[in-house]
C-alpha cells in the first residue's frame, strides 16, 4: 500500500498536464476536489516510501501526523483559492493552472518528506512552479517582483543546503525523526548549520533578514495566487525549520544555545516591524503582505519556544493564519477585481456596495487581531502562555511584542472595515455584484474563522499529538 502516498503527489502535476489544454472549471475544480480527497485518504494510513539514489543517498516518503496536518491546510486553501480565480482571471488561465496545480503537487511532496534530501527537492520545485504565478500579469513590475522572490528564495535554500552537507554525516542521511538524532551538541559547526538552515527557511516565511521578497511579489500577483503565496506557501518555511528542529536536530540540542536565542530575537523583531510596516502601507495588499511578514513570526517564535504551550500556539497560529490570510487576499482581490480600487483610502463606503466581501475581511481581520470567540485569540492565547512559561523572568517582553503587535494589526485591519461600514461612497459609484466564485470560498473561509474559535478542541488535540510524540 506504500505507493499510495505518490498518488496525490503525482496526481496534481498530470492534472497540470491536461490543463495545458484544457483549464475550464469543469476539469480543474474535480481535479482539486479529488486532490483533497486522496490527501485526507492518506490520513487513514501510515506508510513509508524508501528509494535508493546515487551515492548512496535516498528520497524517503512518510505520511505522519504533522505532514497529514500541513497537507490537508494546503490542499483545502488551495481548493477554495482555485475556484476564486475563475471569477477573478480573465487570461491565460490555461498557463496559471498548470503552474498552479504544479506548485500544489509540490507541496504535497514537501508534506510527505521523510528526509532533508527529499524536502530539499520538494522545495525547490515548488519554488519554481510557483515563480510564474508572480510573473502572471506579464508587466515590468511582475517581473521584477518574480526575479525578486525567485533571488530571496534560492540564496534561502542555498543556506539550508549548507546545512545539508553538514548535518548529513552526522545522522546517516538526514533522516526526519521524531525528537532528533541529537546532533546539535556535537560541533560548533553544527550549530551554525542549524542556524542557516532555520534562517533559510524562514526566509521563505518571511522572517527577517529575507523577508523583502513578500511586499514586492504578493501586489504583482493575482489575488488567488497572492492568496496562496501568504497563506500557503509560507507555511512550506515554517514547515521546514520543524522538520530541522524537532526531526532532525531535537529540542534538547538547541535549547539555550545561540541558536535558539537568536532566532527568537528575530522572530520578535519581525513581528514588530512586520506590524508597524503593515500600520504605514496604504496599498491594500501591500498591507496585507507586511501583516504575513509579521504574522507568520508568530508561529516561529512559539517553535523556538521548546515547550508545549508554545508548540501547540505556533501550529495552531500557522492553521489559523492560513485560514485567515487567504480570506482577507481573496477579499481584497473580489475589491480590486469589481472596483478597481487598490489603495486603503479608496475603501470608503465599500461595505454599503460589497457588504459581504467586507464582512468577509472582517472576520478575517477579527481572526488576525486575536479577538473571541475568533480562531486568532486561541493560538495567540498559547503563545502568550507558552513565552511566559518558558522564560519567566523576561517572557513578558515576549508577550507585549504580541500585544503591541495585536494592537497594530487591529489598527490596519479594522480602519478600512470601519471607513467602509460607517462612511457613504462616493456618489458616482455603481453598485456591484459578486457571484458564487467568489462568495463562496469567501464565506466557507469567514465562517471557518469563527468555527475554529468557538471549537479548538479538535485542532489543539491534533497539534498536542504530534508534540507528544516529539518528546
Amino acid at each position: 500500500m506504500a505507493f499510495i502516498l505518490f498518488i496525490p503527489i503525482l496526481f496534481p502535476f498530470a492534472a497540470a498536464l491536461i490543463a495545458r489544454r484544457n483549464a475550464s472549471r469543469a476539469w480543474v475544480i474535480p481535479a482539486l476536489v479529488l486532490e483533497l480527497i486522496l490527501v485526507i485518504l492518506c490520513a487513514f494510513t501510515r506508510e513509508s516510501v524508501v528509494i535508493p539514489c546515487i551515492y548512496g543517498t535516498q528520497i524517503v516518503l512518510v505520511n505522519d501526523g504533522l505532514g497529514i496536518l500541513f497537507s490537508v491546510l494546503f490542499t483545502a486553501m488551495f481548493l477554495l483559492a482555485g475556484i476564486f480565480g475563475f471569477e477573478y482571471l480573465h487570461e491565460k488561465i490555461n498557463t496559471y493552472h498548470v503552474f498552479y496545480l504544479s506548485t500544489l503537487g509540490a507541496m504535497v511532496g514537501l508534506c510527505f518528506a521523510g528526509n532533508l534530501l527529499t524536502y530539499y527537492m520538494f522545495y525547490e520545485t515548488m519554488t519554481l512552479c510557483s515563480f510564474p504565478l508572480i510573473l502572471h500579469e506579464g508587466t515590468e513590475r511582475s517581473r521584477r517582483a518574480a526575479m525578486k522572490y525567485l533571488g530571496y528564495s534560492l540564496f534561502g535554500a542555498a543556506l539550508a543546503l549548507f546545512g545539508f552537507f553538514v548535518v548529513y554525516p552526522q545522522t546517516g542521511g538526514a533522516a526526519f525523526v521524531p525528537g532528533g538524532h541529537s546532533v546539535g551538541s556535537a560541533s560548533g559547526l553544527m550549530l551554525a548549520a542549524a542556524l542557516c538552515m532555520i534562517i533559510g527557511f524562514g526566509g521563505k516565511a518571511g522572517m527577517i533578514p529575507l523577508q523583502d521578497w513578500l511586499p514586492t511579489a504578493h501586489p504583482e500577483a493575482p489575488a488567488p495566487a497572492s492568496a496562496v503565496l501568504s497563506g500557503v506557501i509560507t507555511k512550506s518555511g515554517v514547515l521546514g525549520i520543524i522538520r530541522v528542529v524537532y526531526y532532525l536536530y531535537g529540542v534538547n540540542s538547541l535549547a539555550g544555545t545561540y541558536v535558539q536565542k537568536t532566532v527568537l530575537i528575530l522572530a520578535l523583531t519581525t513581528i514588530f516591524c512586520g506590524s508597524m510596516l503593515a500600520y504605514k502601507e496604504k496599498v491594500l495588499k501591500k498591507r496585507l503582505a507586511y501583516s504575513t511578514v509579521s504574522q507568520v513570526s508568530y508561529v516561529i517564535f512559539g517553535l523556538m519556544l521548546f515547550n508545549a504551550l508554545g508548540f501547540s500556539g505556533a501550529l495552531m497560529q500557522a492553521v489559523f493564519h492560513a485560514v485567515s490570510k487567504v480570506c482577507l487576499f481573496l477579499a481584497a482581490g473580489a475589491i480590486i477585481c469589481k472596483t478597481g480600487k487598490t489603495r486603503v483610502d479608496q475603501m470608503v463606503g465599500i461595505g454599503k456596495i460589497m457588504p459581504l466581501t467586507l464582512f468577509c475581511f472582517a472576520c478575517a481581520g477579527l481572526s488576525l487581531v486575536g479577538i473571541p470567540p475568533f480562531s486568532g485569540f486561541v493560538s495567540k492565547w498559547y503563545l502568550a502562555e507558552g513565552s511566559l512559561s518558558a522564560f519567566p523572568a523576561i517572557g513578558w517582553i515576549g508577550a507585549a511584542v504580541l500585544l503591541v503587535s495585536a494592537l497594530l494589526t487591529a489598527g490596519y485591519l479594522l480602519g478600512p472595515v470601519s471607513k467602509g461600514f460607517f462612511h457613504e461612497p462616493d456618489p458616482e459609484t455603481e453598485s456591484v455584484r459578486c457571484g458564487w466564485y467568489i462568495k463562496l470560498p469567501l464565506m466557507i473561509l469567514a465562517f471557518a474563522t469563527l468555527l475554529f474559535g468557538v471549537f479548538p478542541g479538535q485542532i489543539h488535540h491534533l497539534v498536542t499529538g504530534v508534540f507528544a510524540g516529539l518528546m
